[in-house]
């Protein structure tokens, strides 16, 4: 009977002290974007519209998908963003669509001109910018942080494993190529100093677009021949056109068929510097693989 008394009376010191302190409030989480600018919530936002397909997916990677509510017109991946509104792209973006769903965050990139409006309008916007293989693992600590998730570290101990598993796989035939990959047909390329072009030297590939020119310079096509690739990478969409652009029948990847030709879900995987950038690495090898086999 003792024993319970004292149970009962340790119960009700407890209940007591939570009726005079309230209810427990979340400690405040805060981020300095790329733009320099330093935001807070006094609780991780639940309301989130991305405008990057990167960012949207992952924020999904973070286990935080349930939150967005709206996203850009390009996002496709996970499928359960697919019922959530589209609202535009980088450049006709509707802000009065973005304000009507009441976010407790916007996620933009530099190239977007909406974060001054936005914030005229007193909503938050972080723009993350990211151009290197670092600035997606900075993004899913920052991000982890915002979000109270603890998924980042596994995030970056996957991707890190899926690339070095990719790059111990390339065929000895294929190690060491100069390689051009296409990302745009201005055209535009990814340069040895961004994500993809990481990617590319992980696999033993040698970029022909140097650190000087920027992450992803748009090139004069006479630059491409001279420098003479001996791989290229390309959209399914563009690489029935490369033979048909002046001088470029003599480039070495055209004359020796080593061309690399992805599908609208395989360039995705290549050029979104997010949580699948480890599988953007596998779609490349499964291409050298199938060359070094063609050759042999």
């Amino acid at each position: 009977m003792k024993h319970r008394y004292k149970a009962f009376i340790a119960a009700l010191s407890l209940l007591t002290a939570s009726f005079l302190l309230g209810p427990a409030r979340a400690a405040p989480v805060s981020v300095t974007d790329d733009l320099g600018r330093t935001q807070q919530w006094n609780d991780t936002p639940r309301r989130i519209v991305s405008l990057l397909p990167s960012l949207t997916e992952l924020v999904c990677a973070l286990d935080a998908c349930e939150r967005l509510v709206g996203v850009d017109r390009y996002a496709n991946f996970p499928a359960s963003i697919a019922k959530l509104p589209k609202l535009g792209a980088l450049d006709d973006a509707s802000v009065e669509a973005i304000v009507a769903l009441r976010p407790d965050m916007v996620l933009l990139s530099p190239s977007s001109r909406l974060h001054d409006r936005l914030a005229a309008l007193g909503v938050k916007a972080v723009v993350l910018d990211t151009l290197s293989l670092a600035d997606v693992r900075r993004h899913m600590d920052t991000l982890g942080k915002l979000l109270g998730s603890d998924a980042a570290p596994r995030l970056k101990e996957r991707m890190e494993r899926e690339l070095a598993a990719a790059a111990a796989e390339v065929p000895d035939a294929m190690k060491g190529l100069r390689v051009y990959y296409e990302v745009d047909s201005a055209p535009y390329a990814a340069g040895e100093i961004s994500f993809s072009g990481e990617i590319l030297a992980r696999l033993t590939l040698r970029n022909i677009v140097p650190a000087t020119l920027g992450p992803f310079p748009k090139l004069n096509p006479e630059f491409v021949v001279r420098a003479d690739p001996q791989l290229i990478l390309v959209s399914q969409r563009n690489a029935q056109k490369l033979v048909d652009r002046p001088g470029w029948q003599n480039i070495a990847a055209l004359r020796d068929q080593r061309v690399c030709s992805f599908t609208p879900a395989e360039g995705d995987l290549m050029a979104r510097p997010g949580p699948r950038i480890g599988e953007g690495a596998q779609a490349v090898l499964r291409c050298l693989k199938e060359l070094a086999t063609r050759k042999g």
